[in-house]
């Protein structure tokens, strides 16, 4: 089965925005040489760095060092575009780098929530519900494209977003804890409960998406090959 589904606007939009904003970061690897799996690499790694300072529960340190733990991450997803960017510029695509590159950003998903469990700003229980959406959300569009669908753009809560949203959401938990402290001397602690509550329902929404675009679309492939 061969899809020819286009991409949602959703994702052109995406493409053109990050296409204008990546081009000279893109032009500057690409002069130094450096290879899609080397920034696939380099992106893990500030993924782990980043989940190391969660884990250490950073985030609730001192403004001047909590703003690591949301920097690391955001730059970890930034080089995940990097590097796909890198590969088609250069031609280097290849099935070794995109099975690198998929294998690294699952890894790069779980040991987030890891860090987030051992940072106590979640517990066993949301964790293990969020790394069990976050696989199923990755599996339903690996065993769709399996069958010849194109799942690009489909799902409300995709990686990039996925990553943005988290990213935003331990600034706020940063900037709320430590100010709170500060001005009342009790730090607020129910925001990041609250968040991970809302994120986990976009989760479950974006896996709903994902399944019921997959059958509707499969069922449709097979109506029109019995015409």
């Amino acid at each position: 089965m061969n899809s020819q589904q286009e991409l949602p606007d959703k994702r052109k939009n995406q493409k053109e925005f990050i296409g204008k904003i990546i081009a000279k970061p893109v032009e500057f690897f690409i002069k130094c040489h450096f290879t899609p799996n080397l920034l696939s690499l380099f992106g893990f790694l500030c993924s782990a760095i980043s989940t190391v300072m969660i884990a250490l529960n950073f985030i609730h340190d001192p403004l001047w060092l909590a703003w690591l733990v949301p920097f690391f991450l955001f730059i970890g997803g930034v080089f995940d575009v990097f590097d796909g960017e890198v590969a088609r510029k250069t031609g280097k695509v290849s099935d070794a780098g995109a099975f690198l590159d998929s294998n690294l950003d699952r890894v790069s998903d779980i040991i987030i929530f890891i860090g987030l469990i051992y940072g106590e700003l979640i517990n066993f229980l949301h964790g293990f519900i969020l790394m069990f959406l976050i696989i199923m959300i990755s599996y339903s569009r690996a065993k769709a494209e399996n069958l010849g669908l194109t799942m690009k753009g489909v799902g409300f809560l995709e990686r990039a977003e996925r990553l943005v949203l988290l990213t935003i959401a331990l600034i706020a938990e940063s900037w709320i804890y430590n100010l709170s402290k500060i001005f009342t001397g009790t730090p607020i602690t129910w925001f990041f409960p609250v968040f991970i509550f809302i994120f986990t329902l976009l989760l479950i929404y974006t896996l709903g998406q994902r399944i019921y675009f997959s059958l509707v679309n499969l069922a449709l492939h097979r109506n029109q090959s019995n015409l």
